[in-house]
């Protein structure tokens, strides 16, 4: 399944949350749900039944979301919208480690 082939068979809600997700690397399983009801293909689930984007799906949901102006990205910069900054872990050196076990 392409999202690009089935775009017009979704329904408008499911296409307005993809345009505002667009960065979105797995389906949630509602969203896979409503995708996979209305699909003419069978589509691929993971084991939680979710649908995972290929890179032609994230390039074509891209392009719909610039269209649509819900993201203005510089072309080949890719951002993850849906996710937190990771936090910084640092670790101490391995002489201070040593002598806070020790």
């Amino acid at each position: 399944m392409s999202l690009k082939d089935e775009w017009d068979r979704l329904d408008s809600e499911t296409r307005t949350w993809l345009l505002e997700n667009p960065a979105c690397l797995v389906l949630p399983p509602a969203m896979s749900a409503k995708v996979g009801k209305d699909a003419q293909e069978d589509i691929a689930c993971d084991p939680h039944g979710q649908v995972v984007l290929s890179r032609e799906d994230h390039d074509f949901l891209r392009e719909k979301a610039e269209a649509a102006g819900t993201i203005r990205v510089p072309a080949g910069e890719y951002r993850f919208f849906d996710t937190a900054a990771l936090p910084v872990v640092r670790k101490a050196p391995p002489e201070a480690r040593h002598n806070a076990t020790g």
